[in-house]
């Protein structure tokens, strides 16, 4: 989880010098989300299948170092683009196996929470790297240190699971009755549309299509606005390590507030004050209150997305709950691209100050969009 949020953290910092080196515009630098996100979708089809069938993470990985090697020398753009796509058909596969895991230990909630965390220390780290690079002639070896975490990830999972597939994790390891439903589901329905058919599937996917969008949406193009509209210089890089540092600690040190208020009314707070937040940060022209209203705004979303998860795996039968949450995750994470395109596509037309209403008015249809996620829990049979 750490590397998926270094390869998350490392865009922001580098859009100037991707920009400055291919000579292009914002819409154009948008495809890079665009093939992220290609890769993503395809990853969370594939996943129903390759889940049973593969080596737990190792082809995530794999995918993973092939991305990073061909983006290390900076080659021609649109193979530059091409990386993204198997960056995200890894990353895809890796989050929906191991949200599945986790979702099947004792005491997910603080585990997932746990679990969620060093994503943001991931995404943390990778901007103090990303922005030195960026300032570099070379600032695409920044990969390298890219490759370096994917090489020892595939390396740590080998060591662990020993190339297992997940079913056999489990029945070695772990509840077997996950295995055993799945098995036996699929043997009288179609995988597909007994996801399909539930509600709670779409809610969540769409739910999460929005804050990923809005998460990775500030966290890429926050720099390029306070470059341009704060007069901030190549240090606002550090500003995505904020942002990424405060998801990292809203993960850990709101578990206790969100067992206390619940983990399904908690989430109007965070919105709410997050949303007020990013007004401040629209309309007070402050570099300096701006970087701490977005470092404060990425400790209140912290929390929201290991809490959806937690809540997809006690409303979301485990019968279908890996091939559930690889298309919520995949999904969520279209997000990641259509937002930050749409971004890159407004500031060609309005300037970059378009970034902060937009994510206002996509914080507010997750309120709305929340107000349909059931209250009470049903527990699979």
């Amino acid at each position: 989880m750490f590397t998926v949020g270094w390869n998350d953290g490392t865009q922001g910092p580098l859009l100037p010098a991707i920009q400055a080196h291919y000579h292009v515009g914002f819409t154009v630098v948008s495809l890079i989300f665009v093939c992220y996100c290609v890769g993503f979708l395809l990853g969370s089809l594939l996943n129903i299948h390759l889940s049973s069938a593969l080596g737990f993470g190792w082809v995530s990985s794999a995918l993973q170092m092939i991305a990073y090697t061909i983006q290390s020398p900076a080659p021609p753009f649109p193979l530059f683009c091409l990386a993204y796509c198997f960056s995200g058909i890894g990353i895809s596969l890796q989050l929906a196996q191991s949200v599945v895991f986790v979702l099947s230990l004792p005491n997910s909630s603080l585990k997932m929470s746990i679990y969620q965390m060093t994503y943001g220390i991931g995404a943390l780290i990778s901007p103090l790297s990303s922005t030195r690079f960026a300032a570099m002639p070379r600032w695409s070896f920044h990969f390298l240190i890219s490759l370096g975490f994917a090489v020892l990830n595939i390396s740590s999972l080998a060591l662990i699971f020993r190339f297992k597939r997940m079913k056999d994790i489990f029945v070695d390891d772990g509840p077997i009755h996950v295995v055993q439903n799945s098995e036996a589901s699929t043997n009288s329905e179609n995988h597909y549309l007994r996801i399909l058919k539930l509600k709670i599937v779409h809610i969540f996917a769409l739910f999460l299509f929005a804050y990923v969008g809005v998460e990775v949406t500030i966290g890429g193009w926050i720099v390029t606005f306070v470059e341009q509209k704060r007069g901030g210089g190549h240090s606002s890089g550090f500003i995505t390590s904020g942002f990424f540092g405060g998801l990292a600690l809203g993960r850990i040190l709101f578990i206790w507030l969100n067992r206390k208020v619940g983990e399904r009314r908690v989430i109007w707070l965070y919105l709410v004050l997050a949303i007020c937040l990013e007004v401040t940060v629209w309309v007070i022209p402050s570099l300096i209150q701006n970087a701490v209203a977005v470092s404060l705004v990425g400790l209140l979303l912290g929390p929201i997305y290991p809490i959806v998860l937690n809540m997809s795996g006690r409303l979301i039968p485990h019968s279908v709950l890996s091939g559930a949450v690889g298309w919520i995750s995949g999904f969520g994470q279209a997000g990641s691209a259509v937002l930050p395109f749409i971004t890159g596509t407004m500031a060609s037309k309005f300037g970059v100050a378009s970034l902060q209403p937009l994510v206002i008015s996509v914080m507010g249809a997750m309120l709305g969009l929340w107000c349909t996620v059931p209250a009470e829990i049903r527990h699979d049979e």
